[in-house]
């Protein structure tokens, strides 16, 4: 097992590009190197500067390493491509720039990133999905072709591929040089067993973001039928180390499948204070390290 611990804006409360309720940049940096991690993924474009130079200059001074960045767009829209290949070319060469091999792709959520309003159709009928695939291999073709970025598709909530059948078709359905970005955090929220996926589904998943699910307020939200925006503020997601996630089990897993890729860290609290992200992050990384996981 070859694991690349990092971390990334979203652990520290970070959705959006730009919003006053979120940890500043900087603030993120210097905590991110504080906590222990050496990597971090770019978040939402134009959260970190988007000038390489200077995002090269801030992430070494902190002994910093990109390990990738996304994009999250409504895949099934055949309007969005121009914004799609726009965030493409802005986020990728970024990333290549500074010497990031993943470009991470998200269904945009049917919800409300704040409100968990529905706004968009839940289910997409033949024709959508059909989209949904040639685009998702276009966006790997010119990833690839323009920045030799590996595309890794991310399972989500309240998105069009974030059941275990979803992402079953997902994968029938695209080239193998589409990875997945497995998200053992939310594909325990949608009800799948994460370990049993993995292990059945190893070849195709290079990238993991870790996180778990706090089993009690699961248990609310579920009875309440509560949207992610909602239940991630209300804390839905928790440390590893007390959630139902079972990380000694994963350990195991990760090297008898022996697994190379990086595990990126996620601890979902938009909005989260100021000040509560870095304790949270250090228990983190100690946990981690105590239990051989990077």
């Amino acid at each position: 097992m070859q694991i690349k611990v990092g971390s990334a804006p979203a652990a520290w409360g970070v959705n959006f590009a730009s919003d006053p309720k979120q940890t500043p940049w900087s603030r993120y940096l210097d905590e991110v190197s504080e906590a222990g991690y050496h990597w971090t993924e770019l978040g939402p474009y134009g959260y970190l500067p988007t000038d390489w130079k200077t995002l090269r200059d801030e992430l070494d001074n902190r002994q910093l390493k990109l390990s990738g960045g996304f994009v999250m767009r409504p895949l099934e829209d055949p309007q969005e491509w121009p914004k799609i290949e726009r965030d493409i070319l802005g986020i990728g060469q970024l990333l290549t720039n500074l010497g990031a091999s993943h470009l991470l792709v998200i269904d945009a959520q049917y919800t409300d990133g704040v409100t968990g309003e529905i706004v968009n159709s839940i289910s997409l009928n033949d024709e959508k999905w059909k989209i949904l695939i040639e685009t998702i291999h276009a966006v790997s073709r010119l990833a690839k072709d323009e920045f030799n970025l590996q595309t890794v598709f991310h399972p989500h909530t309240e998105t069009h591929v974030q059941h275990e059948p979803e992402i079953v078709r997902f994968m029938q359905d695209t080239d193998p040089l589409v990875s997945i970005c497995f998200d053992i955090g939310h594909h325990t929220l949608c009800g799948g067993n994460s370990l049993s996926f993995l292990r059945k589904h190893k070849q195709r998943i290079r990238y993991l973001h870790l996180k778990s699910i706090d089993p009690v307020k699961l248990k609310d939200v579920q009875e309440r039928s509560v949207p992610l925006a909602i239940a991630t503020a209300e804390g839905v997601f928790c440390e590893p180390s007390r959630g139902i996630v079972d990380f000694l089990a994963l350990r195991e897993l990760l090297g008898e499948i022996s697994y190379d890729g990086f595990g990126i860290v996620e601890h979902d609290m938009y909005p989260a204070p100021f000040d509560k992200p870095l304790p949270i992050a250090k228990r983190t990384r100690t946990y981690l390290k105590k239990i051989g996981l990077g």
